[in-house]
């Protein structure tokens, strides 16, 4: 079966032109979001997902639609590919798993994005490492200063129950 994920960012905005392209592409049920393509968790997005099966293909007008940043773009693609299921894209050629070349170049730009995460990550360790060297405390910012502290312990060693205590310094 064809299924089709129409989505739009905002309220103002209309899924029509899309539904209607997704309805002439052969799809049975279009399932029909107004969200931001940045978040990773909507409900009609993993609806459709529960819904696939062997064989089965989700369609969209542009990978776009399905998701904005790249990994999550892979991340979805690799949810529908675990249900055995096909994607394909009606604006974008290179982004159809039910051909070689779609898929070759699916797996291309995932191979792309884990090299990319690679490198971030490499980065990111190096910098924390400078950063360590040079005397840069990574630890997290303490809660209460030490005066708060002292203050806290005089407070309890006085009989004051730590409930009250503590609900003064969370405030």
């Amino acid at each position: 079966m064809k299924y089709g994920y129409a989505r739009v960012s905002t309220d103002g905005q209309s899924v029509a032109a899309q539904v209607a392209l997704l309805t002439r592409a052969g799809c049975k049920k279009v399932f029909r979001e107004t969200a931001s393509g940045a978040e990773t968790d909507r409900a009609q997005l993993r609806k459709v997902l529960t819904e696939l099966k062997d064989g089965d293909v989700l369609m969209v007008t542009r990978p776009d639609r399905l998701a904005r940043p790249t990994r999550d773009l892979l991340n979805t693609l690799a949810a529908i590919t675990d249900c055995k299921a096909d994607f394909r894209s009606l604006g974008d050629t290179w982004a159809d798993t039910t051909t070689p070349h779609g898929r070759l170049m699916l797996t291309v730009l995932g191979g792309l994005a884990e090299f990319e995460r690679e490198l971030i990550r490499a980065r990111a360790g190096e910098g924390r490492s400078r950063a360590k060297a040079s005397g840069v405390k990574m630890d997290r910012p303490p809660k209460v200063t030490p005066h708060q502290v002292k203050e806290a312990l005089r407070r309890r060693d006085g009989g004051e129950p730590m409930r009250d205590i503590a609900r003064w310094y969370i405030m």
